[in-house]
């Protein structure tokens, strides 16, 4: 799965994407806007690494964060919510995990918690990718995002 896959995907139901990303610091919507033509579909993207980052710009409830903390899937939910109703979307991507070096017995390095929000609802996901260290992790989690925008789209679709 790629970005242009993911691009044409949206392109074919005339929607555009929003990316809320905190591991990966802004390389979803690298990944995407790396496509010429992309800003048909593109149309903004989060870098919310810091708690205060994503409740101030994506409405994260500071409960939710001191509950589940940021590496959640509830998280993860809210910051996809908050993004497509920040943007002009259809769909929203986040990401929210622990690249490394780091972690802890509970939250292991390699754990990335995925949120995807359409007017149809918001899912989310947990993959543990091991520590692979950060580069791959991340890379990791570009692949995935971008391979659950593709299955989420194709599946409304």
């Amino acid at each position: 799965m790629s970005a242009a896959e993911a691009l044409a995907a949206a392109r074919a139901q005339g929607l555009q994407i929003v990316a809320a990303e905190s591991c990966t610091g802004g390389m979803i919507m690298a990944a995407l806007t790396d496509i010429a033509g992309a800003s048909d579909v593109v149309d903004r993207g989060f870098v919310t690494y810091s708690n205060a980052a994503k409740t101030e710009m994506l409405g994260v409830q500071p409960e939710t964060l001191a509950a589940h903390g940021a590496v959640s899937e509830q998280v993860a939910r809210e910051m996809a919510a908050g993004a497509l109703a920040r943007a002009q979307a259809g769909i929203a991507i986040a990401v929210t995990g622990i690249a490394g070096p780091g972690g802890s017995e509970h939250k292991p390095e390699g754990r990335v918690c995925f949120g995807v929000a359409t007017a149809r609802g918001v899912t989310s996901q947990t993959i543990d990718f091991g520590p692979r260290g950060r580069a791959q992790v991340r890379a990791a989690t570009v692949e995935h995002a971008l391979k659950m925008i593709i299955a989420t789209l194709r599946a409304e679709g």
